[in-house]
């Protein structure tokens, strides 16, 4: 088989996401010239997309997070004719401990002491909680001693992190729903306004002030075009899952959507 070349892929992603295509090019062709298995980091659904459709049908690609429906998971590139077990992925799970009873804690405060710590975001997965203000969350298993030993506080408060088997992961429920919109184009700002109902004049401000991102990525710009399978994210709002785009009679572009509502912290 062929070295593939990224540029051939270009065209079917955005241009801010080339150096993204660039890296998974290279790491397939790193599996094909040297026939060895490759483990990726923590991916977002965007990147795990990105790489299934640079991998296509020439290889097997397993992904796993740490628990069902996780969200960010790390992705094995592998020959066919190879199985997987979940040691494979090298996940671990942490848990944080800390006085319940005087203290609260956040996932956006969880959140940034992780991005805090001097470390790249696909170094951990999913941070999850449950209804008893238990939090976990999921990190590279050789990580696991750093993490341990880096973080000792969340906000004020005073926290210790234990290392459980997967097996202790807390449930998750998925507690999305869909709804359906429509829009006068597939321009950012429209989908935004039609989503949120706010004029194009508050949209505009709300990507200027950096609180819409694309497919993980903070957009600055309002004329980008939106397709099917974009995630959109918009902050006091929730994420959006861009399901199916069809046109009406009129002209206009009607989306069928899946939401995850913003909680509140």
């Amino acid at each position: 088989m062929e070295k593939r070349q990224a540029s051939s892929f270009y065209q079917h992603f955005d241009e801010s996401e080339r150096p993204t295509v660039d890296y998974f090019v290279g790491l397939f062709n790193q599996f094909l010239f040297k026939n060895e298995s490759i483990l990726t980091d923590f991916l977002n659904p965007r990147e795990q997309y990105i790489f299934q459709e640079i991998v296509g049908g020439y290889a097997q690609l397993y992904s796993f997070g740490g628990y069902p429906n996780a969200e960010k998971k790390r992705m094995l590139l592998c020959d066919w004719d190879k199985g997987y077990e979940q040691a494979d992925f090298k996940i671990s799970l942490l848990e944080v401990e800390y006085p319940k009873k005087w203290s609260k804690l956040t996932h956006s405060q969880i959140l940034g002491v992780l991005t805090h710590l001097g470390i790249e975001l696909d170094t951990f997965g999913d941070i999850i909680n449950d209804e008893n203000e238990n939090w976990q969350f999921l990190v590279k298993g050789e990580l696991v001693d750093y993490f341990i030993e880096q973080i000792d506080r969340v906000g004020r408060t005073k926290i210790k992190l234990k290392e459980l088997p997967l097996s202790k992961v807390l449930v998750q429920e998925d507690d999305s729903t869909e709804m359906s919109a429509v829009s006068i184009s597939l321009r950012l700002d429209a989908i935004v306004s039609s989503i949120t109902n706010l004029s194009r004049s508050q949209v505009k401000k709300i990507i200027e002030d950096g609180e819409v991102k694309l497919n993980w990525h903070i957009i600055a710009q309002s004329n980008i075009i939106v397709s099917v399978q974009d995630m959109l994210s918009i902050r006091h709002y929730g994420r959006y899952e861009i399901l199916n785009l069809t046109t009406t009679k009129k002209g206009k572009k009607r989306l069928e959507i899946k939401v995850w509502q913003a909680k509140k912290r």
